[in-house]
């Protein structure tokens, strides 16, 4: 929802810092890099119980994956090697959060409960899969109900407020399982048009 919704303001809004950015030498790689070591510290403060501290450090891990992009606009840098690198990332850096999320669960509350976040980030790899495999066939596969806007900014949320964390897991996992419904069947709805249409031109020509 984010993405369709308010992903152009926002990068507007960062055009300004990205140049400044830009200016000082700081390169987008640069700040995909160091969004990737952020998250593994976002991971070792959570996976330690420090879950508030996890919330600033998150957010903090927020702000270089928000002007990487301004900085290879401003630079006039973007690539499909840049967009490929920072959208890898991304998912490296999700992995490690949760990751650091099932560590603490493991440690401090024996049983199942460990599983959940690996269960939002399976559900969620999936959702980034769907995606990435309808763009490569030429199809729109964005949009849905809980995409990675959405799921950082609720496990902030949980983080800020850990009586709360089990609650927005489950609430993540449910909502990322319905993306991936909801982009399933965008796809699956364009193939088929798609399928008949190649099918009609087919029988026309006979």
């Amino acid at each position: 929802m984010f993405d369709g919704n308010w992903r152009v303001t926002v990068e507007k809004g960062v055009d300004p810092i990205g140049e400044g950015l830009r200016k000082m030498g700081i390169s987008a790689d640069i700040l995909t890099v160091v969004g990737i070591l952020m998250s593994v510290a976002t991971a070792f403060i959570i996976g330690n119980g420090y879950l508030r501290w996890g919330f600033v450090a998150m957010v903090a891990t927020g702000i270089p994956d928000l002007l990487d992009g301004a900085v290879a606009k401003a630079s006039g840098s973007a690539s499909k090697r840049g967009a490929f690198f920072d959208s890898s990332i991304d998912r490296f850096s999700d992995a490690f959060v949760f990751g650091g999320l099932s560590w603490y669960y493991a440690a401090n509350f024996p049983g199942t409960l460990s599983v959940l976040p690996v269960a939002v980030m399976s559900a969620a790899l999936i959702t980034s899969y769907l995606r990435a495999k309808g763009e490569l066939l030429g199809f729109d596969a964005k949009g849905g109900i809980m995409e990675r806007a959405e799921r950082f900014i609720l496990l902030a949320a949980g983080l800020a407020f850990p009586r709360i964390l089990e609650p927005v897991l489950w609430v993540m996992l449910v909502l990322t399982c319905v993306t991936v419904v909801q982009r399933f069947f965008k796809v699956w709805k364009q193939a088929t048009a798609e399928m008949h249409a190649d099918r009609a031109a087919a029988a026309a020509k006979n």
